[in-house]
């Protein structure tokens, strides 16, 4: 496993994708990282990513 820094541009990247509501899963695909390091910078950001019906 390979630790990698949050960039500038994957922070306004993980920010945009609570507005379009896109799932966690396709998050992870799209960034290249674990649900659980998306999910702890969401939660250090203040910002919220997963979206129950």
């Amino acid at each position: 496993m390979v630790r990698r820094e949050y960039t500038k541009a994957d922070i306004e990247e993980l920010r945009a994708h609570p507005k379009a509501k896109i799932p966690v899963a396709k998050i992870t695909k799209l960034s290249k990282r674990s649900e659980g390091s998306l999910g702890q910078k969401a939660l250090k950001l203040g910002i919220s990513l997963g979206h129950r019906r």
